[in-house]
């Protein structure tokens, strides 16, 4: 399984960005996509997921409110909506996939490449 990732790029604070990531193959009821992000000196850390076929979704306190993951089964692509964004939300972003929801990266067994978001002040 490949996951892409797209969609980062560089906005000022207040602003918002649209993340999708699109799986090479068909995503299961079972799975669970989510994203993960990474600052610089920083620990890769859990942003949000959801549950494929529930449709149920999971956010890091710092973001709920501000960010929306959605799905688009017949795409196989998961979105991030970045509403809001300040300077903490600046790093690489990943999409990950897996079968069993979990906050920490060994959750997931597939992980696309990073797209950076970067937000100036």
């Amino acid at each position: 399984v490949q996951l892409q990732a797209s969609g980062g790029g560089s906005v000022q604070a207040g602003g918002s960005l649209r993340l999708w990531c699109a799986s090479s193959r068909r995503i299961y009821s079972s799975n669970i996509v989510g994203w993960f992000r990474q600052a610089p000196g920083k620990e890769r850390e859990f942003v949000a997921a959801i549950r494929w076929g529930t449709g149920i979704r999971y956010y890091e306190d710092s973001v709920r409110g501000r960010f929306t993951i959605s799905r688009d089964s017949a795409k196989n692509t998961a979105y991030l909506q970045m509403n809001s964004l300040n300077t903490d939300d600046a790093a690489v972003y990943y999409c990950v996939m897996g079968t069993q929801y979990g906050t920490t990266p060994n959750s997931y067994n597939y992980w696309g490449q990073g797209t950076l978001v970067t937000v100036s002040s």
